[in-house]
Parts: C-alpha cells; sequence; structure tokens
C-alpha cells in the first residue's frame, strides 16, 4: 500500500525547515536536549568511567539484530519484574518501531483501532501494513479516549489497538481506572494494545503516572525513545518493550528489513542515559515546570483567545485560537514574524472547527524567548482581533 504523504511536510516548508527554520521555535517537541559533553559528565560524576571508556574504544561492527544485550537490559531496567532484555528489542528511534510493530501484528484480513489527532506515525502505521481501519476522534472528549466509541468500533477481526499516552498533541493523561477499563475490553477480544508512551516520565505531578502497557497487560507493548524525556535525540534509540515473547520473532523478521541493528555509538550512550536517568530527569523536569507556568500565564492572560485542555504531561499542549484565523492560517502568520508553532493539519487529516488547535512546546530552557515573542505578536494583532471577531 502506497504511504501517505507525511501531514507535518507543510509546516516544514512554510516554516523553512531545511535552512534552519524560524528563531523563536514553539514547534519542537522533546525535553531540552543533551550533548554529549553533559552526557558524559553525568557518567563521570557517577564514577562510571569504564562506560566512557567502552564508548570511547567501542567496534565499528554491527550490533545484534534488535539491539545488543547491555542496552537492553539498562532498558529493561524501567519496568517491572515480567520485563527483561528478551522483552526488549531496539530500534533507531521509535517511529521504525511503530512501523515495524504495524507490518508484524496486523496484514489485510485484521482490523485496527486508532485515535486522532496524533503523531501521524502511530494513527497511519496499521494503514501502511495494510489493515482495515477505524478512527475515532479524540475531540469531542477533551483529548480523552471514549471506551463506548472504542466497544462500538471492536469487530471480530480486530487485533490491534494504538494510541499514546500521556497524549501528543495535548498532553492530556488519561486515569488508571480508564486504562483499566481499556486493558480489560482488549484482553476480553484478544486485542493486542500498543501504547505510545515517549512522554511518559514527564507527568507534572508523578503521582498521575500510569503503569506501562507492558507491564500491566500481556498483550501490550510500549513504545518509547530517548528525545522526549532524556532529551536524547540525536542518540535516536527507541524501543518496544512486551510480556508475550511469541510476537518478538514476528518483529525481528519485519526489522530485518527495515533496521536490524543500532549503531554501538547510539547503545552506549543510550546506557549513559539511562544509569542517569534521574538526574536528566530531575533537570528536564525543572524546565518543563518552569515554562509551563509561563505557558499557563500567558493562556489566562489572553483566555480571550485562546483556550486549551490543560496538559497534566509531557513537554507539549495543544491550544485553540479564537480569534479569526484558522490555525494554518495563524502559522503562516507567525512565520512572517520569525515564530513557529505546529497547526493542526500537523496532527490530522480532518481538521474540523473543534480540531482546530495547534501545538506548543515547552520543553527546551530557550522557550521563554520564543514564548515573549508570540506575546508580543499576539499584543500587535489583539485589538484587530477583538474588532474583527467582536470580542
Amino acid at each position: 500500500m502506497p504511504l501517505s504523504e507525511p501531514w507535518s511536510k507543510k509546516h516544514k516548508r512554510v516554516n523553512r525547515a531545511s535552512s534552519g527554520g524560524q528563531p523563536f521555535n514553539l514547534s519542537n517537541s522533546f525535553a531540552q536536549p543533551l550533548t554529549h559533553q553533559e552526557l558524559v559528565e553525568f557518567t563521570l560524576a557517577r564514577g562510571d568511567t569504564a562506560l566512557v571508556e567502552a564508548f570511547n574504544n567501542h567496534s565499528l561492527g554491527y550490533t545484534p539484530n534488535g539491539g545488543s544485550l547491555d542496552v537492553r537490559e539498562a532498558i529493561a531496567g524501567l519496568y517491572g519484574p515480567k520485563i527483561l532484555a528478551d522483552n526488549i528489542l531496539v530500534f533507531p528511534g521509535a517511529q521504525v518501531a511503530l512501523q515495524t510493530a504495524a507490518f508484524a501484528l496486523t496484514d489485510p484480513t485484521t482490523h485496527a483501532i486508532v485515535f486522532s489527532p496524533v503523531y501521524q506515525s502511530v494513527q497511519e502505521a496499521p494503514i501502511h501494513a495494510g489493515s482495515q481501519v477505524t478512527t475515532i476522534l479524540y475531540a469531542e472528549d477533551n483529548w480523552q479516549i471514549n471506551l463506548d466509541k472504542v466497544k462500538d468500533a471492536i469487530r471480530e477481526n480486530t487485533n490491534y489497538i494504538v494510541f499514546n499516552q500521556p497524549h501528543n498533541p495535548s498532553g492530556v493523561l488519561m486515569t488508571r481506572r480508564l486504562q483499566k477499563q481499556l486493558v480489560d475490553l482488549a484482553n476480553e477480544h484478544g486485542i493486542h494494545i500498543l501504547c505510545d508512551e515517549v512522554y511518559r516520565l514527564l507527568e507534572h505531578d508523578a503521582m498521575h503516572r500510569l503503569p506501562a502497557m507492558a507491564d500491566c497487560y500481556r498483550q501490550g507493548i510500549s513504545c518509547v525513545t530517548l528525545s522526549k524525556p532524556w532529551g536524547g535525540c540525536g542518540i535516536a534509540i527507541g524501543w518496544l518493550a512486551f510480556q508475550d515473547l511469541n510476537i518478538r520473532q514476528r518483529l525481528v523478521d519485519v526489522m530485518y528489513f527495515g533496521s536490524a541493528c543500532p549503531s554501538r555509538a547510539a547503545e552506549l550512550q543510550a546506557i549513559m542515559v539511562l544509569r542517569s536517568s534521574d538526574a536528566i530527569l530531575a533537570r528536564n523536569m525543572e524546565i518543563i515546570h518552569r515554562n509551563f507556568k509561563l505557558l499557563e500565564g500567558f493562556i489566562e492572560n489572553y483566555s480571550d483567545l485562546f483556550e486549551w485542555v490543560r496538559p497534566k504531561a509531557g513537554a507539549v499542549a495543544f491550544v485553540r485560537f479564537k480569534g479569526p484565523l484558522t490555525s494554518d492560517q495563524l502559522g503562516a502568520k507567525l512565520t512572517e514574524h520569525g515564530i513557529s508553532i505546529k497547526p493542526a493539519y500537523c496532527f490530522t487529516d480532518v481538521v474540523t472547527p473543534d480540531i482546530d488547535y495547534f501545538r506548543v512546546g515547552f520543553g527546551e530552557s530557550k522557550m521563554p524567548i520564543a514564548l515573549k515573542a508570540l506575546e508580543n505578536f499576539v499584543e500587535k494583532y489583539r485589538h484587530e482581533w477583538r474588532v474583527r471577531c467582536k470580542l
């Protein structure tokens, strides 16, 4: 089946991403990026000189399909006792992991349930695999999964449900009760659940953290990347975690044709990140909390023009503009002033008034400068917008 055109393609063109993008970037979705020097410093602060030496002297030979044992052991340490090294497969990022899972578990005879708006690969990977697909819209439920809609969508051949929590682009988080109800429903019908958990561990209140899908459901799969919580974007390491070892070989067989093995340098950097996870996450959460307060203040100060469902996790928010422009038009206008946001079309192929939001990222230390530029932009046009909309 032909692959879809990337929804973000237009955004990258409008914002001239290939030539460095805009000076005030509110588009990014990751936590503060690490430098390699910072990573080494975190590692040496723990006294782990052997790991730094291993990085400096590693072989450039192939790594095993699905990742070396040491990196899989380090990743497994993020999960409960049911997840060991054999329950982990490592990929060069989460993007190819999402595709691999869909091609391994779905085909033209199966039916999958997906949700929108969301990161495109989460929604469309089963379509690329040729599966029959039902798409459920989040909007009228405040970006929450509606269990009744899921029940209505299930068919005899439904074998795959895929979503992400915490939700991108809104930062909304489901309750533990809803997660359990969804797992119970899937278990009743023998359905695999893949949860894209790239923002897990970035809950604004750790008390709201959900169990990983790989931990709480035998047929559950967790998809994660180093880029979002830890800021390890350039390391390009992601993974799938799962209890059911019966699916492992199916995943490996698909992986063979896409990304047989990660680089050893990336694996060693990933181990550095994971061994320093607490310190890195503490740093990133400090930045996120500080920036979130600024963004929250912006929404309150301009509540006549902007609204949101308040995020509970991650480094992104989905904001509705109540003025006289669509999110597409607003994004283009902001670009003229050197400001980048991500309009609704980056997260869905069905942009309607109730989904016409734009995403703002607040995970980077430079975010306050970009937010100030946005505030200056709003002040410049606020009176005009109020007159046009009679606010």
